[in-house]
């Protein structure tokens, strides 16, 4: 029996008692009105529930009367095997073995739909995050925006989410005419240009334009500049979409900044221009000193804004809003931005222009921010000069370890990695601990089939000892973690499960044998624990994926 399962039952029993005691009491309850919670303590059972105090002042009276008339009609439920009253009205629950046991098996028949749910369906979102300047590598940053978002995409997919990644190249404005003149610089063997980009990557660049343009030098200046500008950005963009990919992120579009200010075939208005005239539609933008402004404040954005300047010129916040209205022009109801540390401002502003968009700016839009990130005694980029770049971190540290890292701690916490436990075989490195987990049970799944255990019996009532209650309870939570971290955009919560679930596995597999000792013949209990062994595999192969790490079967 699984916690919706139990919850259902719950209801059941609930209704006709509240019912009883005061009509209407009811009216409305379902069984995600009453969570069930896995108590700390494992003597108090396997699930504990706090309906009666929840629903004490609706169906009124003694709250722990009503908790044992609760009690009294739940142990009558198939499964369940006890139910105790605690405290002012807390119910305690203990499921029966073979209740328990058969998670086991509908785990892996479930196989990797396992932990899926529909918590998201329904919900269109558009997912933006590292966008990077394609005008140098990937920095230490980006590489926590990557794996937290990548994180976040795929547990709202889980939970049934329409979702796209998004990627925002930021392509246009000053910064490339900058990166443009440094690699054109570096072509004609000059300096770097004042405010130009410095690092060995510019020549590697420029080396690599020459080599597509050979005829570059013979251009006029203008053209030069153009071409060294266009063939670099081209080069750069592919670099990172590469390190990306290697660092096991994929997005789905990479949007160009340039499509914003594009003009139609025929000199059609750019989505910049139309953004302004559909915000006015909105009755937000008004003409002020010449410029014309949108009047944010009004959703909480401590100044309104200039959207086009006195001088005819856009501002980024143009941009900005001629990018937001495609997101819902694309279909998506939802936006979701995750920001570096130096971002804090953009949040009320992009709130504030959902709002002057015709959204709401509590529901449709969310900037969350991520903060700084740092290893201990990494060097800067011997290309870039200047920052620590993605490539070789995943070089240093490894893909799995950066990424379950990075991916175990709240996006608004600072961080500090110490490359001394990532890099170690022992539990003291969290992501070995999980992949061990995972790579025992694989060995015991192979000395298994050795001695002829096999999946061919299934008695889950066999599955009575204390270690295998505690880790049946951690399996039946993986679906609900899932759904919550997606709720809360929270992936570190499954890194923290999955711990916990390792831990329940290794003391599990210390008491429990899948194999016989010497010639003792091979029983049920042997292969049903099998099914329990494969089951934990099964989710913590699950629960890695979401994170973007592998489930190696060897370690």
């Amino acid at each position: 029996m699984n916690p919706d399962a139990l919850s259902e039952a719950l209801l059941a029993v609930i209704v006709p008692l509240a019912e009883a005691r005061r009509e209407g009491s009811s009216a409305g309850l379902t069984a995600a009105d009453l969570p069930l919670e896995r108590p700390k303590n494992r003597d108090h059972g396997d699930w504990a529930s706090n309906a009666a105090l929840k629903l004490g002042k609706a169906v009124g009276g003694n709250p722990r009367e009503f908790a044992q008339q609760i009690a009294d009609g739940l142990a009558a439920v198939d499964g369940v095997a006890s139910v105790e009253v605690a405290g002012p009205g807390f119910i305690n629950i203990r499921l029966d073995a073979a209740a328990a046991g058969a998670l086991a098996q509908q785990i892996v028949e479930a196989g990797a739909a396992f932990g899926t749910n529909e918590t998201q369906r329904g919900a269109t979102i558009n997912l933006e995050f590292v966008s990077a300047n394609p005008t140098g590598p990937m920095h230490i940053g980006h590489t926590r925006w990557a794996a937290l978002g990548d994180a976040m995409a795929r547990v709202l997919l889980a939970s049934g989410a329409t979702l796209v990644r998004e990627f925002y190249v930021n392509d246009a404005g000053a910064q490339m005419d900058r990166f443009g003149r440094s690699v054109l610089a570096s072509i004609k063997g000059e300096p770097t240009p004042e405010d130009g980009y410095p690092g060995s990557y510019i020549d590697d660049l420029g080396r690599r334009v020459l080599a597509a343009h050979p005829d570059l030098l013979d251009l006029t200046a203008d053209d030069q500049l153009v071409t060294a500008r266009d063939a670099a950005y081209q080069l750069q963009l592919g670099d990172l979409q590469a390190s990306l990919e290697k660092f096991n992120v994929h997005f789905d579009v990479f949007f160009s900044e340039r499509d914003l200010h594009a003009k139609g075939p025929n000199g059609e208005p750019s989505l910049v221009d139309e953004a302004v005239d559909r915000l006015r539609a909105q009755g937000h933008v008004f003409d002020q000193d010449d410029a014309v402004w949108v009047r944010t404040t009004a959703f909480g954005d401590d100044k309104d804004r200039v959207i086009r300047r006195s001088n005819g010129e856009y501002t980024y916040f143009a941009a900005d809003a001629a990018y937001y209205l495609n997101k819902g022009d694309r279909g998506f109801a939802h936006k979701i931005y995750l920001l570096g540390a130096d971002h804090h401002g953009y949040v009320h502003r992009l709130k504030a222009l959902a709002g002057a968009a015709g959204d709401d700016p509590e529901k449709d839009i969310e900037v969350l921010i991520g903060q700084l990130v740092s290893v201990n005694g990494a060097r800067l980029s011997k290309r870039a000069g200047n920052i620590i770049e993605l490539d070789d971190l995943r070089d240093w540290l490894g893909t799995d370890a950066l990424r379950y890292s990075l991916a175990r701690y709240p996006a608004d916490s600072p961080l500090t990695l110490d490359p001394e436990i990532l890099t170690k075989r022992t539990n003291d490195n969290p992501v070995f601990y999980v992949q061990y987990a995972h790579a025992r049970t694989h060995n015991v799944a192979r000395n298994a089939a050795g001695v002829g255990v096999t999946r061919e019996a299934f008695a889950p009532e066999l599955l009575d000892h204390e270690t295998e209650s505690a880790l049946l309870g951690a399996l039946q939570e993986f679906p609900r973690i899932v759904a919550f971290a997606a709720e809360l955009r929270e992936p570190h919560r499954v890194a923290r499960y999955l711990e916990e679930l390792a831990s329940l596995y290794h003391r599990w597999y210390d008491n429990c044998r899948v194999t016989p000792l010497g010639d003792e013949p091979v029983t049920d209990l042997h292969r049903t624990r099998l099914w329990l062994n494969d089951a934990t595999g099964q989710v913590l192969r699950n629960g890695l994926d979401l994170l973007g790490v592998s489930a190696p079967e060897r370690m």
